[in-house]
């Protein structure tokens, strides 16, 4: 049975380096390489509009193009920012189907539902693969600022067999961690750290980034495939985004729409959030009403924090100094939501559902997951103080039956009482 060919299709936040990963890739791999950019050469969108027969359209590109080579076999087509062209995506199958070439794609905007509204002629179900890629994570970053492998794994094995890191290397671990709590995993901003050491150019830069995320909020491309900004749309995103630091200041980091406006309401801001969770810049952390597995059938819609998908964008979004204030060991700042924030930021790397637990009495487990198929819960602490929650859960074990645990913290690996400990920045090997 022949195997059915298909697309690479790569979605993610703007800034990641999808374009340069992939151009990278196909220069390695491929000894033709067909470019097109729909952001920026839009008039090539018009050789899509007819009849979408894989012959026509080879003849039709190459005019438009003298340096486009369709070499049989030996050749890669890239389709650039693919959701600014509907029928550039309905042409995958009939390439597919057809078979002499293969094609990659990157799209920024392509989990926006309802982006581009031209009625396109179909999209090439079955004849893609889709993968979302993300910013950098803390294993990538180590590997970025140059961290020999073996360190890297001392910390995993540290961390299979819970055994103590080395304490000299765990201290440096920490160093590096808050360091990347700052930076982030935008490889640009990395690239400017490393080469600088200067926390106020990577502000910068982070900053100038968030603007021209700004610049697409509200954005859709209407049916002649035009940019257009839904005016009313753009204003409540910015609402909703200009709230974030407001959501994770408080104690209880539940999402609250008052604090979006005074009239603030589910039905005034729900499609805001939708639009900046898809777009990629945060995510939602539901509430479960009940600690089971599967942990998704207990999820209540309704109630849910938000985090930023980068960490180091977050702390961009707080007030000069936040970054100094982590750096040199304030570990409190904004009760502790920075370390939720890249606890999340871990688990969203690692693909997870981010879940918490939130009673009525008061009880709150930071984040819970699944880990070696089991239900497990997780506290996340600044500082090494008590996980209160923790063993309030372990202790009622007839009632919450759960077995597993861990607690991140500015720590060492360790177990007393039954709760496993681990260093913060552990958490991207939670998997």
């Amino acid at each position: 049975m022949q195997i059915k060919k298909r697309a690479l299709i790569i979605k993610g936040l703007r800034q990641i380096g999808k374009t340069t990963i992939v151009k990278s890739f196909c220069e390695n791999y491929y000894e033709n390489i067909i470019y097109i950019d729909f952001m920026h050469n839009p008039s090539i969108k018009s050789l899509f509009n007819n009849d979408l027969n894989v012959d026509d359209l080879i003849v039709a590109l190459s005019a438009y193009n003298l340096n486009y080579k369709f070499v049989p076999y030996k050749t890669i087509i890239f389709f650039d920012e693919l959701q600014e062209c509907a029928n550039a995506r309905t042409a995958i199958k009939p390439f597919m189907e057809d078979g002499r070439f293969d094609i990659i794609c990157t799209g920024s905007l392509l989990g926006l539902r309802g982006y581009n509204k031209k009625v396109s002629l179909g999209i090439s179900t079955g004849f893609e693969k889709i993968i979302i890629m993300q910013p950098m994570d803390f294993e990538e970053y180590l590997w970025a600022i140059g961290l020999d492998k073996t360190v890297i794994e001392h910390i995993k094995n540290s961390f299979l067999n819970k055994n103590k890191v080395i304490p000299s290397v765990n201290e440096k671990i920490m160093k590096y961690f808050k360091e990347y709590l700052c930076v982030g995993g935008l490889p640009d901003v990395v690239n400017v750290f490393i080469n600088t050491h200067d926390l106020n150019q990577v502000r910068d830069l982070q900053r100038s980034i968030l603007e021209s995320y700004k610049d697409d909020f509200g954005k859709h491309l209407n049916n002649k495939e035009m940019q257009e900004i839904n005016e009313t749309e753009l204003k409540k995103i910015m609402e909703v985004y200009n709230s974030i630091p407001k959501q994770l200041a408080k104690e209880n980091k539940k999402f609250q729409y008052k604090l979006v406006s005074s009239n603030g309401n589910a039905r005034r801001y729900s499609n805001a959030i939708t639009w900046l969770e898809e777009f990629g810049l945060i995510k939602k952390c539901y509430n479960l009403t009940n600690l089971e597995l599967p942990l998704d059938a207990y999820k209540d819609l309704d109630v849910f924090k938000i985090y930023v998908a980068d960490t180091g964008l977050f702390v961009a979004m707080l007030e000069d100094g936040s970054a100094n204030n982590i750096i040199n060991g304030d570990l409190k700042i904004y009760k502790g939501a920075i370390f939720e924030n890249i606890v999340a930021d871990a688990f969203n790397k690692n693909h997870k559902e981010l879940y918490y637990f939130h009673k009525q009495s008061g009880l709150e487990i930071d984040f819970v997951t699944k880990y070696n198929n089991e239900l497990t819960v997780i506290e996340v602490k600044s500082t090494n103080e008590n996980a209160k929650a923790l063993k309030e859960i372990l202790n009622n074990k007839n009632k919450y039956n759960v077995h597993n645990n861990f607690k991140l913290a500015n720590t060492n690996i360790g177990d007393a009482n039954g709760i496993n400990t681990i260093p913060l920045y552990m958490a991207f090997l939670i998997k």
